[in-house]
C-alpha cells in the first residue's frame, strides 16, 4: 500500500474524503487544511488522477519525518529509494516549500538540502557525479509542521481542474474543480434540473454533466506520472478501459445555462462540445458509439428567465466585482437577483461570491452558507 496527499480548496476536504472513500481508498487521520491524505495499491496512482473531481493534485508521500536540524532533514530525504521513481535523466525541481512552527524555517534553505540530498542520492546509486538533466521535469513539494517533515512527489503535472476541454475560460472562469465542490455541496443529483443563469464558460453545467454521466473527469488529458520510472502504460490503458465502461449513456438529464453575453455562450457551447467528445473517444476504447448529452446554453439576461419545471437546482457564480466591474456593480446585481426567488419559486439556490454583502443585497438571509478558497479568494457559497 502507498500514502498519498491529494490537495484541494480549503473548505472542501470533507468532500475531497468522501470522493476518494467512494473511490475505495483509505483515508489517513489528522489531514491539515487543504490536504487529504489517503492510502492505495499501486493503482490509486492512476484511479485517483483520472477520477478526481475536487482534487487540485495528487502527490505520493515519499516520507514523513521529524528533523529539527538540516542534518536530519538531509539524512531523512537521503534515504527515501528516488531511483525507484526517477529515470537516469531526470531534472529534479523543489517547486514549493512551507514551513511552520518549525525550527527549520528558511524555506530557501531547506529547498536547497533538499534538492541536494536527491541528487546526492541518485549520483551515489547510478554512480555519477552529475545527473544530464534532459529528460522531464520532476516535482517534489515539502511541507515542514511542528518539525514533521513531509516530502512529496508530484503525479499530476497540470493542476487537476484543467480537466482539458476548456480552450478559453473567459475573463474570471470558476475552476472546475470548484464547480465540482458546488454541485456536491449542494447535493444534486442528476434527476434534478439545473440551471446557471450566469454561466459564463459554462464550468458549472459541463462539470454536472460530467458528474451526472460519471465522466471520469481526467480522461482526456496527461498527467506527471507518466515520466516516472513507476508508470506502468499497459495498467493505465487498463484503468482507463475500466473507468469508459463506467460511463453512462443511458441518462436523460435537464442541465442549462445563460449568459447575458453572446461570446460567452459560444464559448461555453464549444467547451461543452470539448467535453463530451474528449469522453467520447473513452468510450471508442471499449468499442462503443454511444453519444453523451451536451448541455444547453441560451443568451439571456438572468432577469428575463422563467423556471422551466417546478423544482431543479439554481447554482451560480455571478460577477464578485473583483474582476469584471466592481464592488458596487456586484451590490447592484445582487439586489437585482432578488427577482430569482419569484421566477423560479420552488427552486433550491446555491449562490457564490466573495462580497459579504450579498445577503443584505439580495434581501433574504441562506439557510446555510459555507466557506471556501477558489483561487486567492475567500469566497462563500450561500444556499437557499
Amino acid at each position: 500500500m502507498n500514502t498519498f496527499v491529494a490537495l484541494c480548496a480549503v473548505g472542501a476536504e470533507k468532500i475531497l474524503g468522501n470522493e476518494l472513500k467512494h473511490l475505495g481508498f483509505q483515508l489517513v487521520q489528522g489531514n491539515t487544511p487543504g490536504r487529504v491524505t489517503f492510502t492505495g495499491n499501486d493503482d490509486a496512482l492512476y484511479l485517483s488522477n483520472y477520477s478526481l473531481r475536487t482534487s487540485d493534485r495528487v502527490y505520493i508521500q515519499m516520507a514523513k519525518y521529524e528533523a529539527s536540524d538540516f542534518d536530519a532533514l538531509f539524512d531523512g530525504c537521503y534515504r527515501i529509494n528516488w531511483q525507484d521513481y526517477f529515470k537516469k535523466d531526470v531534472r529534479v525541481i523543489v517547486d514549493k516549500v512551507r514551513s511552520h512552527k518549525s525550527k527549520l524555517n528558511s524555506e530557501h534553505s531547506i529547498q536547497g538540502m533538499i534538492q541536494k540530498a536527491i541528487y546526492k542520492k541518485l549520483g551515489s546509486i547510478w554512480h555519477i557525479t552529475t545527473l544530464p538533466e534532459s529528460g522531464s521535469e520532476c516535482d517534489v513539494r515539502v511541507y515542514l509542521e511542528n518539525n514533521i517533515v513531509t516530502i512529496l512527489l508530484d503525479t499530476s503535472g497540470e493542476a487537476l481542474h484543467k480537466r482539458g476541454y476548456r480552450t478559453d475560460g473567459g475573463i474570471a472562469p470558476l475552476r472546475e474543480t470548484t464547480a465540482a465542490v458546488l454541485i456536491q455541496e449542494m447535493m444534486w443529483r442528476r434527476k434534478t434540473a439545473l440551471h446557471d443563469p450566469f454561466c459564463g464558460s459554462g464550468t458549472i453545467a459541463i462539470e454536472a454533466n460530467l458528474y451526472a454521466h460519471n465522466i471520469a473527469p481526467g480522461l482526456g488529458r496527461h498527467f506527471a506520472y507518466e515520466n516516472l520510472a513507476i508508470y506502468n502504460q499497459q495498467r493505465a490503458v487498463e484503468i482507463k478501459k475500466q473507468l469508459a465502461e463506467q460511463i453512462r449513456t443511458d441518462v436523460e438529464c435537464r442541465i442549462t445555462g445563460s449568459d447575458i453575453d453572446p461570446v460567452a455562450v459560444e464559448r461555453a457551447k464549444l467547451n461543452a462540445e470539448h467535453s463530451c467528445v474528449a469522453a467520447g473517444r473513452a468510450l471508442q476504447m471499449i468499442g462503443s458509439d454511444a453519444k453523451i448529452e451536451r448541455p444547453e446554453f441560451i443568451v439571456s439576461d438572468f432577469s428575463d428567465l422563467e423556471a422551466p419545471y417546478e423544482t431543479g437546482l439554481l447554482l451560480c457564480n455571478p460577477p464578485y466585482g473583483e474582476r469584471i466591474g466592481d464592488i458596487q456593480e456586484a451590490e447592484m446585481l445582487y439586489t437585482k437577483m432578488a427577482n430569482l426567488f419569484t421566477d423560479f419559486k420552488g427552486w433550491n439556490m446555491g449562490i457564490i461570491t466573495s462580497q459579504k454583502t450579498f445577503e443584505q443585497c439580495i434581501g433574504k438571509r441562506a439557510v446555510s452558507s459555507k466557506t471556501l478558497k477558489a483561487g486567492n479568494l475567500d469566497t462563500v457559497l450561500y444556499k437557499y
